[in-house]
C-alpha cells in the first residue's frame, strides 16, 4: 500500500495456551482515520499495545512508517491507553511540563488552547477534576504530539455524550493530515461518523474492511448495523 503508515505481517500473540492475535497480515494508509472494531477478546488492545511497543510479538512483524518496533518507530506513535496513567496528585501543569520534557513533538502551545477551550484550570491537580475532564486531559496530551501514528484505545468509553462530541472533534480538527488515527471501540454509532475506513477483528483476525461511507452507499445500513449483522451470528459475539 503507497504511504503506509502501519504494516503488520503474519502478526502472532499468544498469552500461555490463547492466542489474541493469529497470523494478522494488516496495513493502515496515511492521512486516514481508521476503526478498530470487534467485540471483547478480539484482539484490539493487543495489537494496540503491540504497534506502540509495549509487547513483543510470538512471531511475525509489525513496523511504523518503515521502521521495526524499537525507539525509532516509538518516536512516531502517540498512545492512549483505555485507563488513565497519569499521577491524580499531579497539577495539569505539571503533567504538561512532563510531556515537553519527555516528547520532542510534543507542542505546548496547542495542548494549552485545547484545555483552555474545554475550561480546565491548569494549576488544579488532576485527582480534583470529574472523570470526563480527566478523560480529555490524557486525549489532549496524546493529541498534542506531532506524531505520525495516534493509537486511542477507548477514548470516548467513560464520558458521557457531550463529552464525546468534544473529543471526536478534537481528533478530527488536531491531527496532521499525512498522519493516521486508529480508534479501537465498542461505541460504533458514536464515532462511525469521523471513520474513513473500517476493520473489523475477530478471533486475532481481520474478518472484514472497507470504507465506512461506502457502507452506506452500498448496503443501506449503518456502520454499527453492519457491525451487528456482521457478528450476531458467530461464537461468542
Amino acid at each position: 500500500m503507497e504511504n503506509c503508515v502501519l504494516k503488520a505481517v503474519g502478526l502472532t500473540k499468544r498469552y500461555q495456551k490463547t492466542t489474541a492475535l493469529d497470523g494478522l497480515d494488516l496495513e493502515l494508509p496515511q492521512g486516514k482515520i481508521v476503526g478498530l472494531l470487534g467485540p471483547n477478546g478480539s484482539g484490539k488492545t493487543t495489537f494496540i499495545k503491540l504497534a506502540a511497543g509495549l509487547l513483543t510479538p510470538s512471531s511475525g512483524e509489525i513496523r511504523v512508517c518503515g521502521e521495526p518496533i524499537g525507539p525509532a518507530s516509538k518516536a512516531l506513535v502517540s498512545y492512549l491507553p483505555d485507563k488513565t496513567y497519569l499521577n491524580r496528585q499531579q497539577r495539569t501543569r505539571e503533567i504538561l511540563d512532563t510531556f515537553q520534557d519527555f516528547y520532542r513533538d510534543f507542542d505546548r502551545q496547542r495542548a494549552e488552547q485545547m484545555l483552555g477551550a474545554l475550561g480546565i484550570d491548569p494549576d488544579a491537580r488532576l485527582k480534583t477534576l470529574s472523570k470526563g475532564n480527566q478523560e480529555k486531559v490524557q486525549l489532549v496530551l496524546v493529541m498534542s504530539r506531532r506524531a505520525k501514528l495516534y493509537l486511542l484505545d477507548e477514548p470516548i468509553g467513560g464520558v458521557d455524550p457531550a463529552a464525546r462530541d468534544y473529543i471526536l472533534n478534537t481528533i478530527l480538527s488536531n491531527y496532521d493530515p499525512t498522519a493516521t488515527v486508529l480508534i479501537s471501540t465498542h461505541l460504533i454509532s458514536d464515532v462511525e461518523r469521523v471513520l474513513d475506513e473500517y476493520l473489523f477483528l475477530y478471533q486475532g483476525k481481520v474478518i472484514r474492511q472497507g470504507v465506512a461511507d461506502e457502507v452506506r452507499e452500498e448496503t443501506g445500513s449503518s456502520l454499527d448495523e453492519l457491525f451487528r449483522e456482521v457478528f450476531k451470528c458467530l461464537p461468542n459475539c
